[in-house]
């Protein structure tokens, strides 16, 4: 069938990561027998979701992001910060780029879809000014506003409450080190992006789940914690869940960006994990274990209701909300962020490692070396990776072998090792029982990570899709257009049509 005459739908998904971001364009296709496969995805292995509908994505526009260095603060301390304004117009450079490509295939962009990270954002005033800066979750301001928090609600009626892990960035002990709330509305960073494109002011439910001030079980905001934090009443816009809209784009910004007026910006699961754990290619009535994979690791098992007992709030998993009033029960592990900030140290220091040699020299090394906690709070900052973990390793009683390679296997071995623990933990906790595991995210395509996994957990690897943050998110506004049909196991057909995961066997004992 030609590009003319197949019934396309076609959708922008802005997909913004702590390191780098992307504008997709997306078309969704009536299952017609051919194969349309998503991006990331080896040709040939589409077609395995009957009639469903196929996704394909094209990146029309990437751009490089991450945490600004801003000097230093009263106390000395670094302040990292992110480039929002910079964001955006590339947000916007991305946009008009994808409504170009579309008006030259004879195709109309019916809606736009944002996610980001989570936790972070802008403050804006009455009128619509930022309040700069824009502080990076990983800025040590919040090191001194903990305690403070905790003084005022005790951890335990937190997770009573919340159902959060204790996360020391959090968007709650954020606002405790804010000057003044006074007159200044909170926005999440997509929900920050919406408001440029469109004017209004919302506050997406899944990232809203990540700041500690959402009731787990209501899915409402709390008004216990505003009240005992002191923060105003309205800090944060009215909630939306995924698929209700924003707004749509007035004339001045849709003429900036090539876009008809009035294209509306649709909630996604805006927290970018919520959009990948959408896209995890499971089978209807399967017990959901993933691990979304990238610069943080997210590892857990999907549920209908939070856990809130005792023994959750001690091994400090989170109950964050996910599409279709799902719960994203699980724990954030350390990720590839540590193999990055070490290739940028090597970078720095002159040594050429393509990650495809480091991957193959990591792979050649004997099994049962040193390990690290990748979990550990003193790897969330940047700067000196690959000594930090070998000290790490010889506070442990180990020794790290001299080499990148060495460098490489441990952060691997070690990543595995808390997969494994964190899904035992998962299953013991939540009483499911997975049969394999799906990874999905960048880090999917390290066979060697993969490999690993399988073997640390017993459980088959399911890994792939690469692109589920931007096929979450293009599905639900695909849904939200008619474009599919169906709760959430449909969508997840349309991307077993579109993308087929490569297996990785359990290897037994």
């Amino acid at each position: 069938m030609s590009e003319q005459s197949r019934p396309q739908r076609v959708f922008a998904a802005v997909d913004v990561g702590a390191s780098s971001g992307r504008v997709i364009l997306a078309t969704v296709s009536p299952h017609d027998g051919e194969n349309s496969v998503a991006s990331g995805a080896a040709p040939g292995t589409a077609g395995t979701a009957g009639g469903a509908p196929r996704v394909g994505l094209e990146i029309v526009h990437r751009f490089p992001n991450g945490v600004l260095d801003d000097g230093v603060n009263s106390d000395g301390a670094t302040v990292l910060r992110w480039d929002v304004c910079a964001i955006f117009a590339e947000v916007q450079t991305g946009l008009a780029k994808a409504a170009e490509l579309a008006s030259s295939r004879g195709l109309r962009i019916e809606s736009i879809g944002i996610d980001t990270w989570a936790v972070d954002y802008g403050l804006v005033d009455p009128a619509g000014r930022l309040k700069l800066p824009v502080h990076a979750y990983r800025d040590s301001r919040t090191e001194a506003t903990v305690p403070l928090v905790h003084g005022a609600v005790a951890p335990e009626r937190l997770y009573a409450v919340t159902g959060l892990q204790f996360l020391p960035f959090t968007t709650l002990y954020q606002l405790a080190a804010e000057p003044t709330l006074e007159g200044l509305q909170a926005l999440l960073i997509p929900d920050l992006l919406a408001f440029w494109l469109t004017g209004a002011r919302r506050t997406e439910e899944t990232n809203a789940s990540t700041t500690g001030l959402l009731d787990a079980s209501t899915g409402t905001w709390s008004a216990e914690l505003f009240s005992a934090l002191g923060l105003p009443e309205g800090l944060f816009p009215e909630l939306i869940a995924p698929g209700e809209a924003y707004g749509t784009l007035p004339p001045t910004v849709a003429q900036r960006s090539g876009l008809p007026a009035e294209t509306p910006v649709v909630a996604v699961g805006s927290h970018d994990t919520a959009s990948a754990v959408a896209a995890v290619p499971a089978a209807p009535g399967e017990d959901v274990a993933y691990i979304s994979s990238g610069t943080w690791s997210l590892v857990g098992v999907e549920l209908d209701a939070p856990v809130l007992t005792a023994a959750s709030r001690a091994a400090n998993f989170t109950n964050e909300r996910g599409v279709d009033g799902t719960i994203r029960y699980l724990r954030n592990v350390g990720g590839l962020w540590l193999l990055s900030e070490c290739q940028r140290q090597w970078a720095a220091e002159g040594l050429d490692l393509p990650l495809e040699r480091l991957l193959a020299d990591a792979a050649a090394l004997p099994s049962g070396g040193p390990q690290v906690d990748a979990d550990s709070e003193e790897f969330i900052a940047p700067g000196g990776m690959p000594a930090r973990i070998a000290a790490a390793v010889e506070r442990r009683g180990g020794t790290l072998a001299s080499g990148p390679a060495a460098v490489v296997r441990c952060i691997l071995d070690s990543l595995a090792a808390a997969y494994a623990r964190t899904l035992a933990q998962a299953q013991a906790l939540s009483g499911r029982r997975p049969r394999s595991v799906h990874v999905v995210g960048g880090g999917s395509q390290n066979e060697l990570l993969c490999r690993l996994t399988a073997e640390a957990t017993g459980l088959p690897v399911l890994a792939g899709p690469v692109e589920a943050t931007a096929l979450g998110n293009v599905l639900v506004q695909a849904r939200a257009a008619g474009a599919v049909t169906g709760a959430l196991d449909a969508l997840r057909a349309a991307v077993r049509a579109s993308a087929e995961p490569r297996e990785y066997a359990a290897v037994s004992a």
